[in-house]
């Protein structure tokens, strides 16, 4: 008489399968505009400093660090997103104190003739 084989899990193949990353939906991207709006402020004040417009550059990003504290204050967590790292408090009282000190920077030091 012969006996069963013993059950032994199958082998497969040793390395995992390659799944295909989810599709990004429109309502996806849609659902970051708060991270957005903050970026395409900072990439605003990124190009006044490119082209030697300094003091408004770090004035705008001041500002957007104040829109940023704004945003997180007002958005609910779910649809902040990227925009909240840590807690609600701490966020916001983060990119308030970034944003007045690089404001205070932007308007207390002197042109010194540049504009």
């Amino acid at each position: 008489m012969t006996h069963p084989a013993p059950d032994r899990p199958r082998q497969t193949d040793a390395r995992p399968r390659r799944t295909r990353p989810a599709r990004l939906r429109w309502s996806q991207i849609r659902a970051q505009w708060p991270l957005a709006l903050v970026l395409v402020g900072i990439a605003v004040s990124l190009g006044f400093v490119m082209f030697e417009r300094w003091r408004r550059g770090a004035f705008i990003l001041g500002i957007m660090a104040l829109a940023a504290a704004v945003l997180r204050a007002v958005v609910p967590d779910e649809r902040a997103r990227l925009l909240g790292v840590r807690g609600k408090g701490f966020d916001v009282a983060f990119y308030l104190a970034v944003g007045v000190v690089v404001l205070w920077l932007a308007t207390s030091i002197d042109s010194l003739g540049t504009g």
